[in-house]
């Protein structure tokens, strides 16, 4: 049986992000300084007076998320933040921005704690020592970043979390007035990570109650934004509760089987899950669903992108897949490797 652990604390609303500066001023007890990762996207927004940043003490990074977030992203932001600290550790992380800047933060205040590098966290409780405090602000959402326990990362051989309670935020605020610019193709995209999710955690073997309601109640969310107008901040509870869901229990086969579009062909990781999730209706029901959805909105998946990929690239994707195997077996069964065997997911990416 397992432990979950959650969010201690959120703050939800519009205008909500005006509390974050009573949130800082009480963690500033020891070195008083506070990192913020912000998504590169911002940079030159004037987004850091809304963020209370104190310019003579705190560290401001820039995440850049042109593409997945990698291993050796955090191993220099930590060595940075590190030399700028001198002996001591920053009272708190703030991460702004969607799952990729998310993701780095909780990587970066994970690392900051715990010796080596990144890439020997990528795994299930691998952390031993407690990470610094860490606060979490969506300004896109659906991939569950601000509530599981997961921060996912791209190294040269694979894409995998550091799969830790010490990667949960300790405090998110979730403020709809981000989601206002953001395009329609990212909206969906990332909605569908969300929408994801939620059939995996409901469709695999390791779930419980905490996990069904979640995922449940996350799902009649997305249907009513699908169905009406984007509501930004019912998205925000929508990518909550699925982010509880696969923290409580875990993804399936979607997931694993993206991980090579993204590691070895580049794919954010919104368009990955779709592009793949569009090829499992014999897996998942629900894929009808998401077809509707996408054609609704008038989003079209790229086509093709097998054509000119080497033998030796797609093997690569095969391998990125079959190094998840928590996901795989909470798909299968533990079983899994005589369900899901190379051959079967290599027609399917052939597929795409």
């Amino acid at each position: 049986m397992r432990n979950c652990k959650n969010v201690g604390y959120y703050l939800i609303g519009k205008n909500s992000l005006n509390e974050l500066k009573n949130l800082l001023d009480a963690r500033r007890t020891n070195s008083k300084i506070v990192v913020f990762a912000i998504d590169h996207y911002f940079k030159g927004k004037d987004l850091e007076k809304k963020l209370f940043v104190d310019k003579n003490k705190d560290i401001v990074i820039y995440v850049d998320t042109t593409h997945e977030p990698k291993t050796e992203y955090i191993d220099g932001y930590v060595q940075l933040i590190k030399s700028k600290c001198k002996s001591k550790l920053p009272d708190a992380i703030v991460g702004v921005g969607g799952g990729s800047t998310l993701d780095s933060a909780k990587a970066i205040s994970v690392m900051l704690t715990n010796p080596g590098k990144t890439e020997n966290y990528q795994g299930w409780d691998l952390v031993k020592k407690p990470a610094i405090y860490k606060i979490g602000i969506t300004t896109l959402s659906g991939t569950g970043s601000e509530s599981s326990r997961t921060a996912v990362l791209t190294s040269k051989i694979k894409k995998l979390g550091i799969n830790s309670d010490q990667s949960v935020f300790d405090q998110i605020i979730l403020d709809p007035v981000f989601q206002d610019t953001v395009p329609k193709e990212q909206f969906i995209y990332s909605a569908m990570d969300c929408f994801v999710h939620n059939v995996e955690s409901l469709s695999g073997t390791a779930n419980d109650a905490f996990t069904i309601a979640y995922a449940e109640k996350s799902l009649e969310l997305l249907r009513e934004i699908f169905s009406g107008k984007m509501d930004y901040e019912k998205l925000m509870v929508a990518s909550y509760y699925g982010g509880l869901a696969v923290a409580n229990s875990n993804v399936g086969i979607c997931h694993p089987l993206s991980y090579g579009l993204s590691l070895v062909l580049g794919y954010h990781h919104g368009i990955a899950i779709s592009l793949t999730f569009n090829q499992l209706e014999e897996y998942y029901p629900l894929v009808k669903d998401f077809k509707k959805i996408l054609k609704k909105y008038n989003v079209e998946l790229p086509k093709g992108i097998m054509k000119d990929v080497s033998k030796e690239k797609i093997e690569a994707m095969i391998d990125a897949t079959l190094l998840n195997e928590k996901p795989l077996s909470n798909a299968f069964g533990p079983d899994w490797r005589q369900k899901f065997t190379r051959e079967k997911i290599r027609s399917l990416l052939l597929k795409m």
